[in-house]
């Protein structure tokens, strides 16, 4: 970032925050030596500290303002509920969080902030501001013009900031990434997709707890001199349009289910400047496609990414998209397939690459580094590569029904409940069937949700019977997780609670 500063200017506006406030490089570093100054007190070198902010210049400022005084910054999920961030702060041996007065309010978090305080030291930065000494207010002021002087200078090994999973598979994990981690699939990923400091603008509504919405979509603008805009939510469509519109943004970060959500509720000429987003999360539909191109000419490229890998894995570019796959490998990453029992033209992905985390943290063994064997990470997804590299992702392992002793997809079968329902969000689980071994049941927010229409689609595509759901069911609403994700463990409980009546 001190690099960026040189080489972009000192008086370049890098950020735009969500009340449109610009910051320069200046400001950044400024704000990140002065509150990384009083942040370290009662800290340790090498101590996690918990940041629990929404996307903008606050939470930009916390990290490096933790980075340049060698704490390590640890990105908290303020949607996973206070039992996973216990486990999640236990884990990394989190004793200190990060947050802000104006932010718990507005986000109405406040019996979630009273819990939490009951295990860690909750600091506000607004109340560190108010009470900055004599000492913080000379490393604001000199840090910048001579940042030797205060930063203290990182392993590029060591850890850079920690991440957790969601916690829908068992505890939340930590994910131990590196600086070299996180640098090198900025790198990586500036030199899969082209971009230009002196005409892009990139719009950042993900959150920086999402490893897409940090690296990506914060410290890869800032590094590579690209104004960058945040927006604290990505669940105000019409809020966002408007911010795209008045800032010419050409880069958007999104999800499929919200650039749907983006491009529906647009007016005409709202997201004309975007040339291209960059969708990650989950599989962008056809009709997500065909709409946005349609609506305003904007190419989506898919990606695929895990937090255990800075996260992007692989991604389409502009001049080589291949539709219905997540594109290529990023550079210098290696990968091969684990055959799966039932799957015949796929398998179990597994990486490894510089951008592969040093390792887990578990609530279990609180602190203890679980490094990948060999450096190769199982992603836990199966997918397909085709003679040019392209991948195709057909699921995760833990995603497949085996009935009659056929292997089928959940993601399949949302697939075609998507086709007959577009604008609507629709979540495949499975449930023990006496006969078939596994059932596969559906819900789905579409009111005019049913089997028929689900197995007419099918057999007019060439989808075999088993691939059709066995129950549908319409219900008021799909459960997300914060970063864009179906919440899958709580459609399985609402999928429980459906078959019992």
């Amino acid at each position: 970032m001190l690099r960026a500063k040189s080489e972009f200017g000192a008086d370049k506006v890098i950020v735009v925050d969500g009340d449109d406030r610009e910051l320069t490089y200046k400001e950044i570093v400024r704000g990140a030596f002065g509150l990384g100054a009083a942040l370290k007190k009662g800290t340790s070198r090498g101590e996690a500290v918990g940041v629990m902010l929404p996307t903008g210049a606050g939470a930009v400022v916390a990290f490096y303002a933790l980075t340049a005084y060698g704490r390590t910054p640890a990105m908290l999920n303020f949607t996973a509920g206070s039992a996973n961030l216990k486990a999640a702060m236990k884990a990394a041996g989190v004793k200190r969080i990060v947050t802000a007065h104006k932010f718990v309010e507005l986000g109405g978090l406040e019996a979630l902030i009273a819990e939490l305080g009951k295990v860690v030291e909750i600091v506000y930065l607004e109340d560190v501001r108010e009470s900055l000494s004599l000492a913080d207010k000379i490393a604001a002021a000199v840090g910048p013009i001579v940042p030797a002087l205060f930063r203290s200078k990182a392993a590029y090994k060591s850890p850079g900031v920690i991440l957790f999973t969601s916690g829908t598979e068992g505890e939340p994990k930590g994910v131990v990434l590196s600086h070299e981690n996180v640098m090198a699939n900025v790198e990586q990923v500036r030199a899969h997709i082209g971009l230009s400091p002196d005409t892009d603008k990139l719009f950042n509504p993900l959150p920086t707890f999402h490893c897409f919405g940090l690296t990506v979509g914060a410290i890869l603008p800032i590094v590579a001199g690209i104004q960058v805009m945040f927006h604290p939510s990505p669940l105000q469509p019409r809020e966002i349009v408007k911010r795209i519109r008045s800032n010419g943004s050409t880069i958007l970060l999104a999800t499929d289910t919200f650039i749907s959500q983006y491009a529906r509720i647009g007016a005409e000429g709202d997201m004309d400047s975007v040339r291209l987003a960059v969708c990650g999360a989950e599989r962008v539909k056809d009709e997500t496609r065909a709409l946005v191109r349609r609506k305003f000419e904007i190419e989506i490229l898919e990606g695929y990414g895990a937090t255990e890998a800075s996260p992007v894995v692989a991604a389409n570019q502009w001049e080589n998209n291949k539709p219905g796959t997540v594109g290529q490998l990023m550079a210098n990453m290696e990968s091969k397939l684990v055959p799966v029992d039932g799957i015949a033209d796929g398998g179990r992905l597994q990486i490894r690459g510089p951008n592969i985390m040093l390792g887990y943290l578990r609530p279990s063994r609180p602190g203890v580094l679980e490094r990948p064997d060999g450096g190769w990470h199982d992603t836990g997804d199966v997918v397909s590569i085709d003679e040019e590299g392209f991948i195709r992702i057909m699921g995760r392992v833990k995603r497949f029904a085996k009935i009659g002793g056929e292997m089928v997809s959940l993601a399949v079968v949302e697939n075609c409940a998507s086709a007959v329902w577009p604008d609507n969000l629709h979540a495949a689980v499975t449930m023990p069937d006496p006969r078939k071994g596994e059932q596969i049941i559906l819900l789905s927010d579409a009111e005019a949700c049913n089997r028929e229409d689900i197995m007419a689609w099918a057999k007019n595509h060439g989808v075999p019977d088993f691939a059709v759901p066995r129950r549908v069911f319409h219900v008021k609403d799909i459960a997300v997780l914060g970063t864009g994700k179906i919440d899958y463990a709580a459609v399985q409980k609402q999928a429980d609670d459906l078959m019992a009546i």
